[in-house]
């Protein structure tokens, strides 16, 4: 399967915009993209407003109940959401959608909760269901100081769990970066070296991003390079 896990060093950093974006410029390029948010927390009486947002960039036509097969009102850590409703994340109802999806799609863009430690579970985190999927990691990070930590520590838990990496995207999120940020970011592109796959500059709330700021093709390229890495740590 064609696609690839969209990842964060934290929560809000800009999963859904980037994955909106790439959605959005691969439905361009004629490339039929399913998408998927396993788990969305804090979801009002609108739905689950990420899912939807990376529905309507695919224009991928699936019923929400595959897009987003569990869903919570609480705006927490899925496992602490599930335990707010009295319920446990079902993991056999989001591989059950899942393998659905991917059926029907050439290309996938699974988005998950917050990073790859987020507890799903108890006894089970992000890391584990990126790795159930199978696609490589496409990692947002923030612009704002502490990036350079969130984000090396991120790939270091991937590589440890096994995790091929595609590439790393910068969002700078809606507040202009102050002197520090910029300087900080500087070091940051020097540390990521060409697994650097783009960065988003600021943007006002609700604006779109540009999908040029993200080097797909480069991220393609790297991508199967990824999912080369990833089989053959699973020989």
């Amino acid at each position: 399967m064609k696609g690839l896990f969209v990842t964060g060093t934290d929560t809000g950093v800009g999963k859904t915009l980037v994955g909106c974006a790439i959605a959005a410029a691969l439905r361009a390029r004629g490339v039929d993209v399913g998408v998927m948010k396993p788990v969305e927390t804090g979801v009002g009486e609108r739905g689950p407003l990420d899912a939807l947002a990376l529905a309507e960039a695919s224009g991928s036509g699936d019923p929400i109940e595959l897009v987003c097969p569990q869903r919570f009102a609480l705006a927490a850590a899925p496992s602490v959401a599930a335990a707010g409703e009295g319920r446990v994340v079902d993991l056999r109802a989001i591989r059950s959608a899942w393998a659905r999806l991917r059926e029907r799609h050439a290309f996938a863009l699974v988005e998950g909760a917050g990073g790859l430690l987020v507890p799903l579970r108890d006894d089970y985190a992000m890391a584990d269901l990126a790795r159930a999927i199978g696609l490589p990691l496409l990692v947002v990070a923030r612009g704002a100081l502490g990036t350079i930590n969130h984000t090396l520590l991120t790939l270091e838990v991937a590589e440890r769990r096994g995790l091929a990496v595609a590439g790393v995207v910068v969002s700078c999120g809606p507040a202009p970066l102050a002197d520090a940020d910029v300087a900080n970011l500087a070091a940051l592109r020097r540390a990521l070296g060409t697994l650097l796959r783009g960065v988003i500059p600021t943007l006002a709330p609700g604006a779109r991003t540009d999908p040029k700021a993200i080097d797909l093709d480069g991220l393609l390229a790297a991508h199967a390079e990824a999912a080369e890495q990833g089989e053959s740590r699973d020989a």
